[in-house]
């Protein structure tokens, strides 16, 4: 099965050695999502929901340039520095799968960056 590389125009620079997503037949794994703009700035700092807002939206342009949309996730991994945001992720996480959402884990874990408050990782199908 061929695997190619999805690196959609405008995704910010990656702090390690990854793509952006994997697309394997009809399967496309996004790597963990971090609030962080095309010039490699952290976006939101401070803001749980703004960093959550940038990083479904970083999911959304990545799944575009994949031929799917965020219809098309499976499961998503969702990363928290504090679980006391996680009432607040999800009321915009909620507003960007508004009916049908998909399966979905949430734990609390360090990130890479003290200033990265959220991280989401999807899987999604968008067929052969």
């Amino acid at each position: 099965m061929p695997v190619t590389p999805v690196i959609p125009v405008g995704a910010a620079p990656p702090l390690a050695p990854y793509s952006p997503a994997i697309k394997a037949g009809g399967w496309v794994f996004v790597s963990g999502m971090l609030a962080i703009d095309a010039h490699g700035a952290i976006v939101g700092v401070g803001d749980v929901q703004a960093q959550t807002r940038h990083v479904l939206e970083a999911i959304k342009a990545t799944l575009a340039a994949a031929g799917g949309s965020l219809a098309d996730i499976v499961q998503n991994q969702i990363f928290l520095k504090d679980m006391a945001d996680y009432a607040r992720v999800n009321e915009i996480y909620a507003t960007y799968f508004p009916a049908h959402p998909p399966a979905r884990y949430c734990i609390r874990a360090d990130l890479v960056k003290p200033e990265f408050l959220v991280e989401i990782v999807a899987t999604a199908y968008v067929g052969a």
